[in-house]
């Protein structure tokens, strides 16, 4: 990528790739840093449910399962946990909003948030108390979502392997204990690996690799959501739109696997192009969900579009699609949405400083911005007794 293509791509790095669209006249784009992106709707669904493209392992978990089978195992484990995870989940975000400042910057803010209601999931109250520190560290220190500057960064190099070293040892302590249903994701995953593993490491890189995968999402779709809506609805009035719609929506207009990426297994041929089995291909879910022709009003955030019986809906995988969709996408969308209701919930939210354009950390996620959350006042009955403004 030449000098000027890294700035644009720094400037706004979605406008840049909507231009290498604009450019591309065959619904194929090379990308800058190697590789191609099918721009075009219809190709990209053919490739992303076709065979070619789904067979062998998933490139998320590296080398660290060594089958396709084992990979699902430990991805549906986890989703099952996070799903039954859900009422606690939910009640902790009542706790986690109620200690929120009235002006908090975010996406930091809402990452605390998310983590407040994942702790005891991620690793249950009964762990050691260094353990459960350590991975409060990493949640809100740049281990989980990665932190924009480079010292933020290399502190979170640090917290790692300390990290890593506490979740092996807990995971060989657990192994002793009798089994049971799983009380958090180390559980879930310890489960899910041979009965007689004892590579205690890899079960906690996995642990790590599942508390990033559902951490980072959950925190950048909850500030998208926030900011987008608040930016859209500026009005002192309650939101018009349920939490579902705000949350079903940006995901669509701001999704934070921007690209999703494989290398081909085998070899296909795609329109005119033929693509050999080595060839990097991906598909953008941006471009899929901002096509003008599968989509009304692609560009602008209009969660209303989701209750309208006559607007035009095209692809929509913020989380992939075919065989290689997460996993836990469905529990995903419910815990941003529970998230997002909490905290709207008899409040008036503003914000100050959004821009629309992402910073691309491992994803796409929002730039910093200022929330301010003011509660309504409260509203008395008819006898007089505060309702809490319900």
């Amino acid at each position: 990528m030449r000098t000027g293509d890294r700035r644009r791509f720094r400037q706004d790095p979605l406008e840049y790739l909507e231009d290498l669209r604009r450019q591309s006249t065959t619904g194929l784009i090379p990308l800058p840093g190697g590789g191609w992106c099918v721009s075009d709707a219809e190709l990209a669904q053919t490739l992303l449910r076709g065979p070619e493209y789904n067979t062998g392992r998933s490139g998320f978990f590296g080398e660290l399962l060594p089958t396709r089978g084992a990979q699902i195992e430990v991805g549906h484990a986890v989703r099952d946990l996070m799903r039954s995870g859900v009422p606690h989940y939910r009640a902790a975000l009542t706790g986690a909003v109620a200690a929120l400042p009235a002006v908090g910057r975010w996406p930091d803010t809402g990452t605390r948030l998310v983590h407040r209601g994942l702790e005891d999931l991620l690793l249950h109250p009964e762990t050691p108390i260094r353990t459960r520190k350590l991975m409060r560290k990493a949640a809100l220190g740049g281990v989980a979502v990665r932190a924009p500057h480079v010292w933020q960064r290399a502190r979170a190099e640090v917290l790692r392997p300390k990290l890593v070293a506490a979740l092996t040892e807990e995971a060989g302590r657990r192994r002793k204990e009798c089994g049971g249903q799983p009380r958090d994701v180390l559980d879930a995953v310890l489960g899910a690996c041979p009965p007689g593993e004892t590579d205690y490491r890899t079960v906690a890189e996995l642990h790590l690799m599942m508390f990033r995968a559902v951490m980072a999402p959950l925190s950048a779709s909850l500030a998208w959501s926030v900011l987008l809506a608040c930016l859209r609805h500026e009005a002192a009035s309650p939101w018009p739109w349920p939490a579902d719609a705000v949350v079903r929506e940006a995901l669509r207009h701001r999704p934070m696997a921007w690209m999703l990426g494989r290398v081909l297994p085998h070899a296909v041929k795609l329109g005119d192009t033929a693509f050999e089995a080595g060839d990097l291909v991906s598909v953008s879910p941006h471009l899929l969900h901002h096509d003008v022709h599968h989509w009304s009003d692609p560009d602008t955030f209009r969660p209303e579009r989701w209750a309208e019986a006559d607007a035009r809906h095209g692809p929509y995988i913020p989380f992939g699609a075919g065989p290689f969709t997460c996993a836990g996408a469905a529990v995903a969308h419910t815990l941003i949405t529970e998230s997002l209701t909490a905290l709207s919930r008899d409040a008036h939210l503003t914000v100050t400083g959004g821009d629309t354009r992402p910073a691309m950390a491992e994803g796409n996620v929002p730039r910093p911005f200022t929330l301010r959350r003011t509660l309504k006042p409260p509203v008395a009955d008819d006898t007089g007794h505060d309702t809490g403004g319900r």
